[in-house]
């Protein structure tokens, strides 16, 4: 019996040993919100994690994890609260760290802050080199004029100029400019995009819209590979300095390709799943995906994006009914409902994911009649081919619906269409801090009755439909914590306004969305989103447990420190 026991000891001690390597590094003594339970309104938190090789391996109380294995570097949290790193759904990092090396007008109280800091710039310039950059919001001038290119003529000398609106939407470019793209009085714009006109039937500078932005920009140099990664590298810093761990990005094709090289370089810090644009050939975009690993954890191609329509605050979203605050605009669509369905059809039936910028009721319905139409399609390929798997021995068959179709921003809504998106199992992609700029003046835009089924959050919950959250950057800053905040309030930041409040969330609903359902929403909810065995080691450490904090304290918690894949890519000063 004795030889018997031992030889047991001896077993269990050999299988302890093989199964359990010893961590990397624990951490310990720590506030952990783990993610567990967010949903059911139960969340769970422990006190350490084990980490193994970029993943968790083990999470529980101190005794727990420390009797799990042993550790090769321990962590003592002090009580710190520990979360999943943020994985923000939506970005244009390029466009972001761009507008930092350039002319950067975010937050530019006025038009002549705006004019102040241009003339500044233009002292840096060499001769006739261009004026790039953006981020102006003419909604926060107190003349909400927008300005024309006789107000950059007046600061920009011989330098021609193309300042971006802050949503990318619409641009204001100066004499010079508009003489570089040979655009004149008489240009026709292309469909779906519009060149403003003065009185006297010459344009005031403003071009709205991506396909006549393509005039001026076929015109402006484009970036070199050291440009783009400087701007790539500041841009993926703010991010993780703001506990942003994984991003869903929509930059250019070449901006990959610098990630691609950051990567094999060791220098890439933070995840990233690329969009590819959706107006892009068949050919073309099946050579993209395939040009890189797509189970690469760190980097790899993602969904086609493709847009509906502009933005509410440059007036080019496509909306059903004229804008109330301009009675004679209804935005503008981008495509003919034909058009977008056959090309959405061929797109889904060459297994691409699919998301739509879509913010008027217009450009929602649009997109949501076109994934109709190609899920029917996708349905009736696979019932053609069923009858031969069918006869096939042993066969088992179960159909899903696996494409994660998605509509990003989805602002304004017809109350129908919020059944749509549930029985399309549409993913609602929305960025909360929108909310934060936009109120004061979307209730001037929509009018009292669309207000109802803006940004509404809750609806979408309410109706079974996958909300993931992000920003939009650099549209709006990159700190989730201003989203959260958003969220559970409704509330402005300073506390002073409040726009339909019944659309308000719980902090967990609003957790849930930009970490696990955002994760969902780009195939890898397997992978990340919750501090469980198993998944990536990718967390943050904050100044202050959110999960007890007032809005005002949550709207401005710091984060300590940043890990990506057990390591830590960011602490605090």
């Amino acid at each position: 019996m004795k030889a018997l026991a031992l030889t047991l000891a001896l077993t269990a001690s050999l299988a302890s040993a093989q199964r359990c390597p010893p961590f990397d590094v624990v951490y310990y003594n720590g506030n952990i919100l783990t993610g567990k339970g967010l949903q059911s309104g139960n969340p769970e938190h422990v006190t350490a994690l084990g980490i193994l090789n970029g993943r968790i391996q083990d999470t529980g109380t101190d005794a727990q994890v420390f009797a799990y294995c042993e550790a090769i570097t321990k962590i003592d949290l002090h009580g710190a609260f520990v979360m999943s790193g943020f994985n923000d759904a939506h970005t244009h990092i390029a466009s972001a760290g761009q507008q930092r090396l350039s002319v950067d007008l975010d937050n530019i109280p006025s038009l002549a802050a705006m004019q102040d800091k241009i003339r500044t710039y233009v002292t840096t310039l060499a001769p006739d080199q261009w004026i790039t950059g953006g981020g102006w919001d003419h909604t926060k001038w107190s003349t909400a004029k927008l300005p024309t290119r006789q107000d950059l003529d007046a600061v920009t000398g011989n330098h021609p100029a193309y300042l971006e609106r802050t949503d990318g939407h619409i641009a204001i470019v100066n004499t010079a400019a508009l003489a570089a793209a040979h655009i004149t009085g008489s240009a026709k714009a292309p469909a779906g995009s519009q060149i403003d006109l003065d009185p006297t039937g010459q344009p005031t500078g403003i071009i709205r819209e991506a396909a006549a932005l393509a005039l001026i920009q076929a015109v402006i140099p484009k970036p070199d590979t050291d440009t783009r990664r400087r701007a790539l590298t500041v841009a993926l810093n703010d991010a993780l300095s703001h506990g942003v761990t994984s991003l869903q990005d929509f930059s250019d094709w070449d901006d990959f390709l610098v990630l691609e090289q950051m990567e094999r370089e060791h220098k890439l810090p933070i995840r990233i799943s690329e969009w590819l644009t959706f107006n892009d050939s068949i050919a073309t975009l099946k050579d993209h995906r395939a040009h890189h690993d797509l189970n690469d954890p760190l980097l790899h191609t993602g969904m086609l994006k493709g847009f509906m329509d502009g933005s509410l605050g440059s007036r080019t979203a496509a909306m059903l009914a004229p804008y109330s605050d301009d009675p004679k605009n209804s935005g503008l669509p981008r495509y003919d409902q034909k058009k977008l369905n056959a090309m959405t059809t061929e797109r889904a039936e060459a297994g691409f994911q699919i998301g739509f910028h879509a913010i008027g009721d217009r450009a929602n319905s649009m997109a949501l009649t076109a994934f109709d139409v190609a899920k029917t399609a996708r349905m009736k390929q696979v019932q053609s081919i069923l009858p031969q798997v069918e006869a096939s021995a042993h066969a088992h068959i179960t159909v899903s619906d696996q494409s994660r179709y998605r509509i990003e921003h989805a602002q304004v809504l017809t109350p129908a269409d919020f059944d749509r998106f549930a029985r399309l199992h549409i993913i609602a992609s929305m960025q909360p801090s929108h909310l934060l700029t936009d109120m004061a003046w979307a209730p001037a835009r929509l009018g009292p009755e669309r207000s109802k089924y803006a940004y509404a959050w809750k609806s979408f919950l309410d109706h079974g439909v996958t909300l993931a959250f992000g920003t939009d950057y650099p549209v709006e800053s990159i700190n989730p914590f201003r989203g959260l905040y958003s969220a559970v309030t409704r509330q402005n930041e300073a506390g002073t306004q409040i726009f339909e409040p019944q659309e308000k969330l719980t902090l967990n609903q609003a957790l849930y969305a930009y970490t696990q359902a955002s994760a969902f929403a780009e195939n890898a909810e397997k992978q990340k989103g919750i501090l469980a065995p198993g998944y990536l080691a990718d967390f943050i450490i904050l100044d202050r447990d959110i999960t007890t904090a007032t809005p005002q304290q949550l709207l401005h918690t710091k984060v300590l420190r940043t890990i990506v894949n057990g390591t830590t890519v960011f602490t605090a000063n």
